[in-house]
């Protein structure tokens, strides 16, 4: 980025916080000399003695909140081991329409409520989606058919939308874009441990049959439903929105944070603009991103494998010959060894400033295991099938956070991050609606079709990363050929600006 950027970056960014006088103060005061040309530090003390005080504060908050969310769309596959479809009188491809239709509204509404989140305080959006989201599920737990069952379906696809978008992005909001991924992975190693928590949840509420006069089943999804509501209802006041409105921070420490991502702002290969208004050329250059739908299908490889895993993963496990309470309980080492995985691997791509060896890397693991899984004969083998499942979550869950965080280093301004991360997240969750009807009864315990899809889809992503990767490169070496004084004599200060990650300046994080 151009020192004279940096200086109009600074003055975008000055603007926002000069309302707050003791901010503004402390950011001339203590950082009066501040060289926005330079990198921020990254491991300083000081850095990471106030990243921690946020990281307490931030990541722990998101990651309860995102383990609800991923247990309340999920927990129907232990609802159906615990008797839920007999009781509904729903057969194979009922219970498949059932998980399919979560995805629609959760699809549609996911760019809509990222705008809404960018108007109004996270804090408050959030409160709302999670409450809404929380009350369905308690209403799910008291369905007496299956067309009941079909809308609180949709319903919680439609308020859950929203979250997962807006909670992404507001991690954005706080962190350099070096530091974001391994922040990321522990929010979304949730979902991971949701699928643990999920098996020994259910296998402890199964044990309430008949109180109330409710079956099991019934009370799982009623008893997480209202720990969702109890939750949600506690985030005004619990979740901070942005570093500058931080109570738990003190004027120094909310003027280091700005500081750092000024600072991270005026590198050539960080964002062009921390703070923006709406602007209509954002919307339709997030739209038309060409790279953001290649991005998609990477996002695939993760929803239609973990998806379909997801739902049927108590099943096969049970069709191995376990009992059923022996099948919730082997799902739970199969997720928390994807949540190591995730940590893990976000852990290196942030150490090493890249971000597609990270992606191609676990989702080949996941391809050998679904070879693997289309080989063995499970009837004779199930130790064997079980083992490799272990590979499933551990190889799907690292490469969505890591595409997620590509993406979003890759956007710019603000707005269009908004709206290009939101858009890849919506698409990318359609994949879900695949995923969970590929897995079909009459082919257990093989799962020809479940697996072999996976794998085709996995395979694709690998050479959608490959394809990505190149166009990152050949566009930031293009950049370096061009020298600032010719960029200059092109385009104004103004317009360098608001062409965001298409301005000369930019480089993409590969």
């Amino acid at each position: 980025m151009s020192h004279i950027d940096d200086k109009i970056e600074n003055a975008v960014v000055l603007e926002r916080v000069e309302s707050e006088d003791t901010l503004e103060h402390a950011i001339k005061e203590e950082h009066g000399g501040l060289d926005e040309t330079e990198q921020p530090n990254y491991h300083d003390k000081e850095t990471k003695r106030i990243l921690r005080k946020v990281d307490y504060r931030l990541v722990p908050m998101l990651t309860v909140l995102y383990l609800l969310a991923f247990l309340d769309r999920g927990n129907i596959g232990n609802a159906k081991v615990a008797g839920m479809t007999k009781t509904l009188g729903m057969n194979g491809e009922q219970y498949n329409m059932a998980l399919t239709v979560f995805f629609f509204p959760y699809a549609v509404f996911e760019v809509p409520s990222n705008v809404v989140l960018k108007l109004m305080r996270p804090s408050l959006w959030i409160m709302i989606l999670m409450v809404s989201w929380g009350v369905v599920m308690t209403c799910q737990g008291i369905v007496k058919n299956y067309n009941q069952l079909l809308v609180t379906r949709i319903l919680l696809g439609l308020t859950e939308s929203g979250f997962f978008p807006a909670a992404t992005y507001l991690l954005t909001t706080w962190y350099c874009r070096f530091e974001v991924q391994t922040r990321l992975a522990v929010f979304f190693s949730a979902a991971s441990m949701a699928g643990a928590f999920s098996g020994i949840l259910a296998f402890g509420i199964e044990k309430m049959e008949g109180v109330g006069g409710l079956e099991g089943w019934r009370w799982i999804f009623i008893l997480e439903g209202i720990i969702t509501v109890v939750m949600g209802a506690s985030l005004r006041w619990t979740l901070p929105d942005s570093p500058a409105s931080a109570s738990f921070l003190t004027t120094h420490e909310k003027a280091f944070i700005e500081r750092r991502l000024m600072q991270d702002a005026g590198t050539k290969s960080g964002h062009v603009s921390t703070h923006d208004g709406f602007n209509w050329q954002h919307l339709w250059e997030a739209l038309t991103e060409w790279k953001i739908w290649l991005a998609v299908i990477i996002y695939w490889g993760n929803s239609i494998t973990l998806y379909g895993f997801t739902y049927s993963a108590p099943t096969i496990i049970k069709e191995l010959g376990y009992e059923t309470w022996q099948a919730q309980l082997l799902t739970v080492p199969v997720y928390v060894l994807g949540a190591i995985s995730t940590v893990f691997f976000s852990w290196l791509s942030d150490k090493y400033r890249t971000r597609w060896p990270f992606i191609v890397g676990p989702y080949t693991v996941c391809i050998c295991c679904f070879i693997a899984l289309l080989s063995i004969p499970h009837p004779h083998y199930p130790g064997l099938t079980y083992a490799f499942l272990f590979g499933i979550p551990a190889g799907v869950y690292p490469p969505l956070i890591t595409i997620l965080t590509w993406v979003g280093n890759n956007l710019a301004p603000t707005w269009k991050r908004a709206i290009g991360m939101a858009l890849l997240i919506s698409v990318g969750n359609l994949g879900g609606a695949i995923g969970c009807n590929v897995y079909l009864s009459q082919q257990a315990p093989h799962y020809w079709l479940g697996f072999g899809l996976c794998l085709g889809i996995l395979t694709a992503a690998v050479a959608c990363t490959f394809l990505l990767r190149m166009a990152y490169s050949n566009e930031n070496k293009r950049r370096d050929a061009m020298s600032e004084a010719d960029i200059k004599a092109q385009y104004t200060e103004a317009e360098l600006l608001n062409m965001g990650d298409k301005s000369p300046l930019y480089r993409y994080v590969v």
